[in-house]
């Protein structure tokens, strides 16, 4: 896998030795990888963490995968691998209606695992580069442009918005976005956060008024969805 930045893969499995199985041979082709064991525990992994695929069980203790891609669709639109022993044709519609962007019947060979996980990452890609482009990010200013305007951004404020344009539609949890303000003299706090974000959406409205695209995501943190 040649990427610049390795694709961060979590992988939600109860069965410990498929788990060990599927994350040494993603690591092996230049994945990160993450493990989680039961449903509640990927919910909040995912929202946390934000990863760039979930190979998701469809068994799974406490909620199982279909509970899970229903919770995450109402966030996310993170690519989903369904892993399931089901071969019925109904449940794999069931699995596909549900959010799962691919289905993969056990027993599987890892190197199809790996070849479907590519493929999701492809299409995610292809669905930003697609994307109409209304701004500009000029790192060696530390500028973003904003349908022709040019934003008057404090360096926090820069900093989060440019982490919320590099992914459109993934959500990003309030602690997520505090790392990313490290190297500024970041806030130590929460509400800071929300501050920041009230002060980003005045400044995008004030220069378009149809720019209402950063959504807040109860108890998790906030997305940026590109305007339509």
């Amino acid at each position: 896998m040649n990427q610049d930045t390795p694709r961060h893969v979590l992988v939600v499995e109860d069965d410990h030795k498929i788990s060990e199985l599927l994350l040494s041979y993603l690591r092996a082709d230049g994945y990160v990888t993450t493990p989680a064991y039961d449903g509640h525990a990927a919910l909040r992994q995912i929202a946390q963490q934000a990863p760039d695929v979930v190979i998701l069980d469809w068994m799974l203790p406490g909620l199982d995968g279909i509970g899970v891609c229903q919770a995450v669709r109402a966030f996310s639109d993170v690519p989903i691998l369904m892993l399931t022993a089901r071969v019925d044709e109904l449940d794999r519609l069931l699995g596909l209606d549900t959010g799962a962007d691919d289905y993969l019947c056990k027993p599987f060979a890892p190197k199809e695992v790996l070849a479907r996980v590519r493929a999701l990452l492809r299409r995610a890609e292809g669905r930003v580069k697609a994307a109409p482009r209304q701004w500009e990010v000029e790192d060696a200013t530390s500028r973003i442009c904003w349908n022709g305007h040019w934003l008057p951004l404090t360096r926090n404020e820069y900093m989060m918005f440019r982490m919320l344009l590099s992914n459109p539609g993934r959500v990003f949890s309030r602690e997520h976005l505090l790392a990313g303000l490290h190297d500024s003299q970041r806030d130590t706090s929460d509400r800071a956060i929300d501050s920041h974000i009230k002060n980003l959406r005045k400044k995008v409205l004030a220069v378009d008024s149809a720019g209402d695209c950063i959504a807040s995501v109860y108890g998790v943190g906030y997305r940026f969805t590109v305007p339509q």
